[in-house]
């Protein structure tokens, strides 16, 4: 049987449909099932607060739970205890429809664990939302304090970039830059980590942040006849300019912005395109002075900022929490995200 004329765009369509519906269903199952541990760990919360019910009542509801609902999981012991501290946790339903409630259970368990203060809680767990974070990747940004780092190299964004985007490209940046997941020593040179960081390409852009996509290492320009080589070069989806990366293996220094605008300058001639926005530059210092740093970015006509980059774990260990380890209801769960 021949295909109708216009039915395969129609089955695309279709499709596309479908998979948004199925989405949307799950979304709505996840979104009912949080609340529904909130509000058990609610009336939990209640009722041992007003009939003296000590810690052996929630022993006694898991069993009688799974007892009568067999098919279901998550009416352990354990996981009864964290329904009871996330209803601590979040005390205004409305924090939980319109927020937490979006993140599946996994998820909200390592915001329970890893963080203390509501207001740390609440911007990851917005933050995993608007970038689709998997659990492993919430975890990861929680260990290495991803947002606390956020916003803070040392730039002049709001004197070169026209708002909102100077902003936006403020926040793109973070300061430092934890290179931990790399096999060099503390006197690595310039070389021996930017060939690190390309090898480990993954993880790299997963520290630099949503958005940014690798272009090159090494990038050719010739100017005037010169040979001049970028060390990393990447571009920024949402900014939607190029981004110049520069090594300096010791210590900023005024002069290191000299060399970094020229790049910029050389990209806007040979590489932007006319729909891209003004490149911009990131300096990756092993130490700097930030007073020094702010007063060379004064008289720099391109948008720079200057960062540290740590090739070694300096962030305090992961808080220690005396409810049940996610691990030993991972199984019950049955939610690798």
């Amino acid at each position: 049987m021949p295909t109708p004329e216009g039915y395969a765009d129609w089955l695309v369509d279709l499709k596309t449909r479908i998979h948004t519906a199925q989405q949307r269903a799950a979304l709505a199952v996840n979104r009912e099932l949080v609340l529904l541990y909130w509000q058990i760990g609610r009336d939990i919360l209640a009722r041992q607060a007003s009939q003296g019910w000590g810690a052996k009542v929630i022993e006694r509801l898991a069993h009688d739970l799974r007892t009568d609902f067999p098919e279901m999981k998550g009416f352990s012991r354990a996981n009864l205890m964290y329904m009871r501290a996330f209803a601590e946790a979040w005390p205004d339903a409305e924090v939980v429809q319109q927020a937490v409630g979006q993140l599946p259970w996994g998820h909200n368990l390592v915001l329970l664990t890893r963080l203390k203060q509501p207001a740390q809680r609440l911007a990851y767990a917005q933050a995993a939302i608007e970038h689709g974070w998997s659990r492993n990747v919430l975890n990861i940004h929680i260990e290495t304090s991803l947002l606390e780092r956020t916003g803070l190299a040392v730039t002049n964004f709001k004197e070169r970039l026209p708002a909102p985007g100077s902003d936006l490209a403020r926040q793109s940046l973070k300061d430092p830059y934890l290179f931990d997941f790399l096999d060099v020593g503390k006197e690595a040179d310039e070389r021996e980590i930017e060939s690190a960081l390309v090898k480990h390409i993954t993880q790299f852009l997963l520290e630099l942040g949503a958005g940014f996509a690798f272009v090159g290492r090494q990038v050719h320009l010739e100017v005037g006849g010169d040979d001049f080589y970028i060390d990393l070069l990447f571009y920024h989806l949402k900014l939607r300019c190029y981004v110049v990366v520069e090594l300096k293996a010791d210590k900023f220094k005024p002069e290191h912005l000299g060399q970094l605008g020229f790049y910029l300058t050389a990209v806007d001639m040979q590489v932007k395109a006319e729909q891209d926005n003004p490149t911009i530059g990131l300096l990756l210092c092993k130490t700097k002075n930030k007073v020094v740093a702010e007063y060379a970015l004064r008289d720099t006509a391109q948008p720079i900022g200057v960062a540290e980059y740590q090739l070694v774990e300096s962030l305090p260990a992961a808080l220690q929490t005396s409810l049940p380890s996610i691990e030993q209801i991972e199984s019950e769960l049955g939610d690798g995200e």
